[in-house]
């Protein structure tokens, strides 16, 4: 049996490519449920945005921000960074009936994995559409350069003929420091060079020479992957903003100084939003910290988060003092917290359940493009929009990409697969593969033994009752053993054709790299060096503005 018997050859290319995440179990619960209109209410104040769709303009007034500060450092940094847009993206910014789509990530090694360009483009993309609507609307992409988590930022993967070729900076050096303050160091030389080893083309070689040229030793992650982004976006490419920028900062100071003042209401909204996502049945995706204050302080080369301390030392949200976690200083007056803000305000950064509104309290946002996994833990940010009284924005699941080459688009019609067989569990693939001829006669086997242990039954208990409980244990043991044999043979059915079998293998390692989906290990650098600015605009032309189902994109 081959698999165009499982599956209808007159099946359309559009109806093997068409993946529903949510249905398939791609997302994680909380999105998956707001993509099905439950549980929004979990989000309020912020708004769930229905997948292809713009923010409703009479819903959607612009709020009254003044940007002014921060276009003007904008249009400073992006004109460093060599972005073609940056007078003009910033004049809109500055304006003050513009819109404003806004996305953000770690700066990843070589532009971090492909869903961080992806991002940018439907930021874009949001943007683009909302001024064909009527509406000027600038996209920003908010470089999260405050962060410390090195792995994020210090690993990147590339495809090769081989497989997946993953590389690394190695191990942390300063596990507190924001890697805004950090150089690549040396160790992205050997990279380079290990990449010019996979070098397919002289486009990709001319492409790695490139990279060399941004990812330079003693360049800055965010500075190189700000150049990065310009170097493939160009005019297409969001306003970046640095969240360690000075002039960020400053424009920080005030909103973070309000949410010390308010910490008590901010402790005990934050517990009531997560015992009702709890309620619901949901996991928190940011674990509960009592008494920890959404806000770090940079001290001494370490980035820790703030305890509050009460006035008998114990935590609570009656503080009068604070301390730095995991720090061996005696807690601190908070008047000497409040003179930090004043007098050095890029020393305090917002953690990830009051960035949200702190970003969109200095631009005004009218929507918010989210991964998967930001969209699962907003229910836990939402209540900072309230606490601080921020206006808050509309909220929009991002698309999920899959780069699939035109040779692995046509084996999978000529498979007649399902991409979402592909992309589902190995033994669920090994099930469709089989077909029924993997499990008939075992289920013809399990039959007989079914009929064979009810007629021994009948003579068994008329001799003696209590060999009732035996049998039927009998019975569970003798119908395992045969569901695990019965798995063995869907397997083997499931390779008997075996070039079949390698060509699905093969398929299913482009979309699922190690197990990985593959926008989230693959280098956003991957196929620009293959196809150049092709693949740019085969991103652009070809992404749809929908959260809900994966997005194939051809170069």
């Amino acid at each position: 049996m081959t698999v165009n018997d499982s599956f209808s050859s007159a099946a359309s290319a559009a109806d093997l490519l068409a993946v529903d995440l949510a249905a398939e179990g791609l997302v994680a619960p909380l999105p998956r449920a707001y993509l099905r209109a439950a549980d929004r209410d979990l989000l309020a104040p912020l708004r769930f945005l229905e997948p292809g769709t713009l923010p409703p303009a009479a819903e959607s007034p612009a709020p009254a921000v003044d940007r002014t500060a921060v276009a003007a450092a904008l249009r400073r940094t992006n004109r460093a960074y060599g972005h073609p847009g940056a007078d003009r993206l910033a004049d809109r910014l500055a304006t003050p009936g513009a819109r404003v789509v806004v996305t953000g990530q770690q700066p990843g090694l070589f532009g971090g994995p492909l869903y961080t360009l992806s991002k940018m483009v439907a930021a874009a993309r949001w943007a683009a559409a909302i001024e064909e609507a009527g509406t000027p609307a600038v996209p920003v992409f908010w470089v999260a350069t405050e962060d410390h988590d090195w792995h994020e930022v210090a690993r990147t993967a590339f495809l090769s003929p081989q497989g997946l070729r993953r590389f690394d900076l190695g191990d942390d050096p300063d596990p507190l420091l924001p890697v805004g303050m950090r150089t690549l160091g040396d160790g992205v030389g050997p990279i380079l060079e290990a990449l010019h080893e996979l070098r397919t083309s002289d486009r990709f070689g001319s492409w790695v020479d490139t990279l060399a040229g941004i990812y330079r030793p003693d360049a800055r992650f965010g500075e190189a992957f700000c150049r990065l982004a310009v170097e493939l976006l160009g005019p297409r490419c969001p306003l970046l903003l640095d969240a360690m920028d000075p002039e960020i900062k400053a424009a920080e100071a005030p909103w973070l100084a309000l949410l010390v003042e308010r910490r008590a209401a901010w402790e005990e909204a934050s517990e009531a939003a997560d015992r009702t996502i709890a309620a619901r049945g949901y996991d928190l995706q940011v674990s509960p910290q009592r008494g920890a204050s959404p806000l770090f302080v940079l001290r001494g080369g370490e980035r820790r988060r703030i305890e509050w301390q009460g006035g008998g030392g114990a935590l609570g949200t009656d503080a009068d003092r604070y301390l730095l976690r995991g720090a061996d200083d005696d807690p601190r007056p908070l008047d000497d917290l409040r003179e930090t803000l004043e007098d050095n305000p890029g020393a305090v950064s917002p953690g990830v359940l009051a960035r949200p509104a702190i970003q969109d309290a200095l631009l005004g946002t009218t929507l918010q493009v989210l991964g998967p996994g930001e969209m699962s833990y907003m229910a836990q940010a939402a209540p900072t929009y309230q606490v601080l009284g921020i206006e808050a924005p509309w909220v929009a699941l991002r698309p999920q990409v899959l780069v699939l080459e035109e040779h692995h688009r046509a084996k999978v019609e000529e498979i007649g697969l399902p991409l979402a067989a592909l992309l589902g569990s190995e033994a669920d693939l090994e099930r469709r593969l089989a077909g029924d001829g993997g499990t008939r006669f075992v289920d013809r086997a399990r039959e007989v033994v079914d009929r064979a242990l009810d007629e021994l039954a009948g003579s068994a208990l008329a001799l003696d009752a209590n060999l009732e409980r035996p049998l039927e244990k009998t019975r569970q043991n003798m119908l395992r053993a045969l569901e695990t044999f019965g798995g063995k043979v869907t397997t083997a059915a499931a390779h008997h054709d075996q070039v079949r079998a390698r060509r699905v293998e093969r398929l299913r390692a482009v979309c699922l790299p190690e197990g990985t989906l593959q926008e989230r290990v693959v280098s956003s650098s991957h196929w620009p060096g293959k196809y150049g600015e092709r693949f740019i605009k085969a991103l652009w032309d070809q992404m749809e503005l929908d959260g809900s189902r994966l997005q194939v994109v051809q170069p």
